[in-house]
């Protein structure tokens, strides 16, 4: 196949935030379509009205756009159009859209006419039939085949027992009728998963299923391989949650007289326990990890290793989205679920905070300190200061907090002592079986160290080389007093870095008062 032809899709239902698993979907078909030269869509799968979240569809947009996944035809938010030259059309059902392709509507809301037809041509060339079962008779049909152990399968009592004159006086008086597929008997679908391998199911164990509600709706499975043959999908890159469906598809395909597309079924995201990914055990939601201050690049990167590597022996983790681009293929592709393991995605995310400058690291964390009450204090308190004095500090404080530093919601909450008043017990000033002496006597060689540094050479490393000259062999008689006197804590960044950042005022400030504590 002509790599030029090949089309993908990402189908999202709006009922709420993109799921990390339809994200890696939409991934996995975004790196296939730009791998292969190809187009990637997206459709809206809204046919499901009972759990349509109004908005929903739109933040999934803005989701995918935030996160660098461009689309090629669909709905596109208008506010992130930059050119209108290709427009098609305005969406009815997403009014905050526009439409942009040839095979639109891309909602497929708007699309029931198109399925009604093709629903009522399986019916005509003897591939489907009308069910006329009310919603009682079902469920007493379903208990007792749970009682006599059988699976759950519609018994076709409108198939055997309705003739053509019974079901076109139904049809005239507007009873509720469903459409059903007339699944052949004792036949096996064969198929080749690009990831699989051989699949192979019988028939009599598939359902009769339901092709067209009696809202007039279209259920997943008649709409599906409607929109992916009229839009020229090639490839079906999905959830192997939906491989029992696939069998199904193809004798739609087939029903049709259409060519079968060539299936691709990703393994399931697992919690570490290994059952299924819920948000019962953490959060499922993109959104939610961009809300902690994830980078959308480490996002990206650790949600395409969730069950794909490069192979070949390499040892590669951090890829920016070029070289997954480059790199990807589906063959390589896991067969086995993968754990979503939130300590992988935090290293990732910590590498590539420890590769942004200053005023990236800034950006970025600003918006998460204004949301911490130690900030708007130490905010408030100085607000004689210039926005570049503050900006200035808090860099200070980044550049010291980036090499441990995993998420930008954690910013300043191991070091809350950049911002506010300490308070500790003045035990913990003394370093081993330092006298009280010795302690007052390293303190105040401090003192008188930080004192000599002047205001313009107040550097790190003309702090740090000053502290080690006067510390000598003895470095912890002389640092560990310092680093507490200035933090309060026992765990801390250097007693240099935190001079540094504090600045000599202030840190010359606290020195004082921990010698005040031994005088």
């Amino acid at each position: 196949m002509n790599k030029k032809n090949i089309r993908v899709r990402f189908a999202p239902s709006p009922t709420g935030y993109m799921h990390i698993g339809n994200f890696r979907t939409a991934l996995y078909n975004f790196l296939f379509a730009k791998k292969q030269g190809g187009s990637f869509l997206i459709r809206i799968e809204d046919t499901d009205q009972a759990r349509f979240v109004p908005g929903a569809a739109e933040q999934l947009l803005q989701s995918m756009s935030a996160m660098g996944l461009e689309w090629d035809e669909g709905n596109f938010l208008k506010s992130s159009l930059a050119n209108a030259d290709s427009i098609r059309s305005e969406s009815k059902t997403y009014p905050n859209t526009i439409e942009i392709g040839s095979c639109g509507p891309y909602a497929q809301s708007e699309r029931t006419e198109i399925y009604k037809k093709y629903a009522q041509q399986l019916v005509k060339d003897g591939h489907a039939y009308y069910c006329f079962c009310e919603p009682e008779r079902l469920n007493e049909m379903r208990e007792k085949q749970q009682k006599e152990k059988k699976a759950p399968m519609y018994d076709r009592y409108c198939l055997t027992n309705l003739a053509t004159e019974d079901i076109n006086e139904k049809l005239k008086q507007a009873c509720p009728a469903t459409i059903r597929l007339k699944i052949p008997k004792n036949e096996s679908i064969v198929f080749e998963d690009e990831i699989r391998g051989k699949v192979s199911f019988n028939t009599d164990n598939i359902d009769d299923q339901v092709l067209m509600k009696s809202d007039g709706f279209p259920t997943y499975h008649l709409a599906n391989v409607v929109d992916d043959h009229l839009m020229g999908i090639t490839h079906v890159i999905r959830g192997e949650d939906w491989l029992p469906s696939t069998p199904k598809h193809i004798l739609l395909y087939r029903a049709f007289g259409w060519e079968v597309p060539i299936f691709a079924h990703l393994p399931l995201l697992l919690n570490p326990d290994r059952t299924k990914l819920s948000k019962r055990q953490g959060d499922v939601a993109v959104e939610d990890y961009i809300a902690k201050g994830y980078l959308k690049e480490a996002i990206l990167n650790f949600v395409a290793m969730l069950g794909w590597n490069p192979g070949e022996g390499s040892v590669q983790e951090i890829f920016s989205l070029e070289e997954l681009v480059e790199k990807f293929e589906l063959a390589k592709v896991h067969k086995a679920g993968a754990v979503f393991d939130i300590k992988k995605l935090d290293w990732i995310n910590g590498q590539y905070i420890k590769k942004l400058s200053d005023e990236e690291l800034l950006q970025n964390a600003l918006p998460f300190f204004k949301q911490k009450d130690f900030f708007k204090t130490w905010n408030m308190e100085h607000e004689t200061w210039s926005m570049q004095e503050k900006e200035e500090y808090l860099k200070k404080v980044l550049a010291v907090e980036k090499q441990r530093l995993l998420k930008f919601a954690d910013v300043g909450e191991e070091n809350k002592f950049f911002f506010q008043d300490i308070s500790y017990e003045k035990e913990m000033l003394r370093w081993k079986t330092t006298t009280d002496a010795e302690l007052l006597l390293s303190l105040k060689t401090s003192q008188t160290v930080l004192t000599e540094i002047a205001e313009d050479q107040w550097t790190l490393e003309k702090i740090e080389e000053k502290l080690l000259e006067a510390a000598g062999d003895k470095r912890g008689d002389l640092l560990w007093p310092l680093r507490t006197a200035l933090t309060g804590e026992q765990k801390s960044p250097s007693p240099f870095e935190c001079a540094w950042v504090l600045g000599k005022t202030q840190s010359l400030e606290r020195v004082a008062k921990a010698i005040e504590m031994w005088q």
